[in-house]
């Protein structure tokens, strides 16, 4: 089931899915990812962060979240546990965030993928999003989706 986060209930999940899925693929330094993690309790207040588990009250299995700003829908994180992966979790989480951003009048969609994550690449691709640049800096790909 997808659900909207519950802040006491899922973070400590949502933490643990960011370190163990999206860490190791990150380019960034020690220190810049220190910064990252300090930052993430006020990114997740932010923007809005879809769930995935098995019902109302389980485990969270993947995650989204994701900001609106103006028409454009920004997709900050996604992951998906080990265990719960090509079970199609991560495109319904997309289309459930892609939804809610073209029911608020969004037009196009971005996301950042590191460089060297060729399954997160091919993921968003094979959903519509293509590679509008490098951003050499942070070293990912900025992809961008066209409604």
């Amino acid at each position: 089931m997808i659900r909207y986060r519950k802040p006491g209930q899922d973070d400590a999940a949502i933490l643990q899915l960011i370190e163990s899925q999206l860490v190791p693929l990150s380019n960034l330094s020690s220190k810049e990812l220190d910064t990252i993690r300090k930052d993430i309790p006020t990114r997740l207040r932010r923007g809005v962060t879809l769930v995935a588990s098995p019902n109302q009250e389980g485990n969270v299995i993947a995650f989204i979240h994701f900001m609106l700003h103006g028409e454009l829908l920004y997709i900050d994180m996604l992951a998906v546990a080990p265990a719960a992966q090509r079970k199609r979790l991560g495109i319904s989480l997309m289309k459930h965030a892609e939804g809610f951003a073209l029911s608020r009048g969004c037009k196009r969609a971005k996301v950042m993928v590191d460089l060297g994550n060729q399954k997160g690449l091919s993921f968003y691709q094979k959903l519509g999003y293509s590679i509008v640049r490098i951003i050499t800096p942070s070293q990912c790909y900025e992809m961008e989706k066209i409604w």
